[in-house]
């Protein structure tokens, strides 16, 4: 089984693309399984459901969804085995630039688009750095020279990485992406003693554990203060 991490912003564009990758990779008689990790609420599952794909989602509530990610990732693989899926797509929330689920040795795909601002590249972190592909998204809203500026950019933040355009909307690009994704001979069983490609953000401080009072004898662990100068000037 292959397994295969997609994230990025929210409204990027990440769920438009599975559909049409998985359509792709369906005219070529491969199993697909998703699992989609959010917050509070998702009705994607539904959508993959009409592909008729097995799909299973997870929802976070109050904790970060990509530490939460990591938590159930291996439970993920083991059902993805059980359901007998070539490949097996896992969909982040995408809420937090900082974090990034990638893991070593596992295919991470990042979509963003062009309509989020030319210097999105440079704020998103981890999550597009350490990326395999980049997916850029929404190109037919904008003028050639736009994109190319917005690519520019995303090459000058990771150029180790694929970088290709997809509409979500025509599918154009995503048979592309569909031959890149799966490799018969990258076969996973488990992601037991793997490691993330970049550290999750720092915990914990008393706001993680709960507290709700505000100031610095309710501050506890991890806690950074900004530079502020002198406050009485």
């Amino acid at each position: 089984m292959n397994l295969v991490t997609v994230s990025g912003p929210p409204s990027s564009g990440k769920t438009s693309v599975i559909i049409k990758t998985i359509a792709a990779l369906q005219q070529r008689e491969l199993k697909v399984g998703v699992v989609k990790f959010d917050c509070l609420y998702t009705d994607d599952d539904l959508l993959y459901e009409k592909l008729g794909v097995p799909v299973k989602k997870g929802l976070s509530g109050a904790l970060c969804p990509d530490h939460y990610f990591v938590s159930n990732i291996e439970e993920v693989v083991q059902w993805g085995l059980q359901q007998e899926v070539d490949v097996l797509i896992t969909e982040s929330a995408g809420l937090c630039n900082r974090c990034s689920p990638y893991i070593k040795e596992v295919q991470a795909i990042c979509v963003i688009d062009n309509l989020s601002g030319i210097n999105t590249p440079k704020k998103i972190g981890p999550m597009l750095k350490s990326a395999d592909i980049v997916v850029i998204t929404k190109g037919d809203i904008v003028s050639q020279a736009e994109r190319e500026v917005f690519a520019s950019r995303v090459r000058s933040v990771n150029p180790k990485a694929m970088t290709m355009n997809i509409n979500g909307l025509t599918g154009q690009g995503a048979y592309e992406l569909s031959t890149l994704i799966y490799d018969d001979q990258a076969h996973i069983d488990t992601v037991k003693g793997k490691e993330l490609r970049f550290s999750m953000p720092s915990a914990l401080c008393s706001y993680c554990l709960g507290e709700r009072r505000i100031g610095e004898d309710y501050q506890m662990g991890n806690v950074r203060k900004m530079d502020l100068g002198d406050q009485n000037g």
